[in-house]
């Protein structure tokens, strides 16, 4: 069981129960939309199959961003874009709207920031929101990362060594001494690059608690600055039981639970067919007169 530090530097204590709005969602379009029918309770095992459903039904993607469009955060905004809408969206679009979810079944949901590093060697900016989640019926905390775009399809225990697997997707997590006991986890996921039993660590995190107008301020950033590669080209992700799919620019990349990996070009023209056929996202024709000549972002 994790135990959090103490010292939360200076930010509010506060566990009300409606901090993620779950009381103003749709609940019952919502769970349509994730193609959820199962029970409606705040138990691990419910807590399992919401997030295979969100995370397999639910794609990334970030047209908003580069069409220059505004993205508001609030729950109705978010709703109304990814369940009603019919659209994806990136991590903080995500975490919003399952946690609110999460909170109105009755779980216990605490934000949190994470740092993409992916092998890099030097600090990036914290712009990946992730939640730890409690359940009614277990006392151990979980880590629900439904915001990345590549899985994992359900929790993983929130500990120091904790190893996770679903469908042959496998990661782990790692407690790493920080400064003033503030310890820093990553979380490490198995990379076809890397050989058939490699790793490569996907984010680092703290458990220092965000709150929804902390992920306002990161995906302003994310959403609109020039440095920001979210602006700059199309990036969409959908994740299945037996492959990822990966759209970055005009690449895509399908990769197998086994670790075989393909990787194309798209033809010209073939955007809007492949966001369709492949990632289930319809766009409108205006968002494709928008984007570059192509249909894969502003380059």
């Amino acid at each position: 069981m994790t135990t959090r530090p103490t010292d939360t530097g200076g930010a509010p204590t506060d566990h009300r129960s409606d901090r993620w709005s779950g009381a103003l969602l749709d609940l019952d379009a919502y769970l349509a939309r994730i193609g959820y029918e199962g029970p409606r309770e705040p138990t691990l095992a419910v807590l399992r199959d919401l997030q295979r459903a969100h995370t397999t039904g639910i794609p990334f993607e970030n047209v908003h961003a580069v069409l220059g469009r505004d993205l508001p955060l609030d729950l109705p905004s978010v709703e109304a874009r990814l369940v009603h809408g019919g659209r994806g969206g990136y991590c903080f679009e995500h975490v919003v709207l399952f946690a609110a979810a999460l909170e109105r079944l009755g779980f216990r949901v605490t934000g949190l920031m994470g740092r993409i590093s992916l092998g890099a060697s030097k600090v990036l900016p914290a712009t990946h929101g992730l939640l730890a989640v409690t359940a009614r019926d277990d006392v151990r905390e979980w880590l629900c990362d439904i915001g990345y775009g590549a899985g994992p399809l359900g929790p993983i225990e929130l500990a120091d060594g904790a190893h996770a697997a679903y469908d042959g997707w496998r990661y782990r997590l790692e407690r790493r001494p920080g400064a003033h006991g503030v310890d820093h986890w990553w979380l490490h996921q198995t990379a076809p690059d890397r050989g058939p039993s490699g790793w490569i660590d996907r984010h680092t995190f703290t458990l220092t608690e965000q709150y929804p107008i902390d992920y306002v301020v990161a995906s302003h950033f994310v959403g609109t600055n020039a440095r920001s590669p979210f602006v700059r080209r199309i990036f969409a992700q959908r994740m299945t039981p037996t492959a990822h799919h990966s759209l970055d620019g005009p690449t895509l990349t399908t990769t197998r639970s086994d670790g075989t990996r393909k990787t194309e070009e798209l033809a010209p023209g073939a955007l809007d067919g492949t966001l369709r056929e492949l990632f289930g996202i319809t766009l409108t024709e205006e968002e494709l007169r928008g984007l570059s000549r192509d249909g894969l972002g502003h380059g």
